[in-house]
């Protein structure tokens, strides 16, 4: 019997390209200022860039330019993107998922990825907190603790009180998201959206019990 629902975050609850897109337009009126540049030719530029490779994005930006930049401003600019408060939202199928599946009485949790302040910054804009139950972002844990690593999913079952075969976990990155279902009867769901992971492939074969093209069908299975 399922007793809790564990979801990833990025590409699964939110959309990775809002995110980014929020950050650069961040990013943009900041140096906008600094260098008295049009803010949305900057924003149309880094965009250009990552489009090109997701690597440097912000050198790269100033090496087009002919601005010259130290190692330390370019760590300020990483951390002005990932401190930014974001203007993002859950995909449409997320609420409507998440109040069925609290009628159903079943715990909510998520287990993300990422740098704590950015991922911070991404619950706080979602509102998250008055969703779920408990939150891990596994960066908090120490890098090595990132998924695929299990740690993130023992402390949850402990927090949210239920067994490994009573959780369900739901993510969308092949690469590090169902592993997990190799090392505890954990049943994993795919929700297969059009994020940057899409084409990746499984780790060491391991694949989802499920997969989905939108949330509403999970309210149908658990």
């Amino acid at each position: 019997m399922v007793k809790a629902v564990i979801f990833d975050l990025d590409d699964t609850l939110i959309s990775e390209k809002k995110y980014i897109e929020s950050g650069y337009r961040h990013i943009s009126k900041l140096l906008s200022i600094r260098l008295d540049k049009d803010e949305i030719e900057l924003n149309e530029l880094l965009t250009e860039l990552f489009n090109q490779s997701p690597t440097n994005v912000f050198n790269r930006l100033l090496d087009k330019l002919g601005i010259s930049y130290t190692k330390n401003e370019i760590l300020e600019l990483v951390e002005e993107y990932r401190n930014h408060f974001p203007s993002i939202d859950f995909f449409d199928d997320v609420s409507p998922c998440l109040k069925v599946l609290k009628e159903k009485g079943l715990k909510l949790g998520i287990i993300t990825d990422g740098y704590t302040n950015a991922q911070r910054q991404k619950l706080k804009a979602i509102k998250a907190f008055d969703y779920f139950d408990e939150i891990i972002i596994t960066d908090e844990l120490g890098r090595e603790f990132w998924k695929p690593h299990p740690k993130a999913f023992e402390i949850i079952k402990d927090k949210l009180c239920v067994e490994f075969n009573e959780m369900i976990y739901v993510g969308d990155n092949p690469e590090k998201d169902f592993y997990i279902g190799n090392l505890y009867p954990i049943k994993t769901i795919r929700i297969f959206r059009e994020g940057i992971y899409k084409n990746k492939s499984y780790l060491k074969g391991i694949r989802e019990n499920h997969l989905l093209y939108n949330l509403i069908e999970l309210t149908l299975i658990v």
